[in-house]
């Protein structure tokens, strides 16, 4: 009953504004229309400097003004979008896998790679080795991960990189699929 009564009066205040369109119509142009409807520039180019000068400088002293726990904030949400736009993106991207973005978070800390370290209880040279790919992280360093940032980068997150790495090796490695191609003595005779 509830959503029949709505589907009423939606359908009344359709026909009211498809009626006053039509009135506005018979009074105007569609180019008076346009007009009243869109905002006409009527800044001239000096008028339009001036204002992102005076813009400029108010978000230089924003800048100036923000503590440095802000800034570190604003960094690690950054970094958070980026995460999550690379994870949702259908691309790989070679220099965006897990030691870069884990990089990245270290630097938006602030800190140095020995103090992180120290912080989530990993030898430094661990920590170097899976910034620079050497190494593969285990899955007790990807829950620290998530500890550590109080689950601001949940460890889902963490193990999505690791999986648009892992594809992207699985993808491009011609050298193992031809390899391993020896291995199989009778595939399937159709694709799909």
């Amino acid at each position: 009953m509830y959503a029949r009564i709505v589907f009423v009066l939606r359908t009344r205040q359709k026909r009211r504004i498809m009626k006053s369109y039509k009135e506005i119509e018979k009074k105007h142009s569609p180019e008076e229309i346009a007009e009243a409807l869109v905002f006409p520039n009527t800044d001239s180019i000096s008028e339009k400097e001036a204002f992102m000068s005076e813009f400029r400088t108010f978000r230089k002293t924003l800048s100036e003004n923000q503590t440095e726990k802000n800034k570190r904030i604003s960094r690690l949400l950054q970094l958070k979008y980026s995460i999550e736009d690379y994870i949702n993106s259908p691309n790989f991207m070679k220099d965006h896998f897990f030691g870069f973005f884990l990089k990245a978070y270290i630097n938006s800390l602030g800190i140095k790679n020995k103090d992180f370290a120290a912080a989530i209880d990993i030898d430094p040279t661990e920590l170097s080795q899976i910034i620079n790919k050497h190494r593969n992280p285990t899955d007790k360093i990807i829950y620290r991960l998530d500890i550590h940032s109080n689950r601001n980068f949940p460890a889902v997150m963490w193990f999505r990189i690791l999986e648009k790495d892992r594809e992207a090796l699985l993808l491009h490695n011609t050298e193992l699929i031809e390899k391993e191609k020896r291995h199989v003595k009778r595939k399937l005779d159709f694709s799909f």
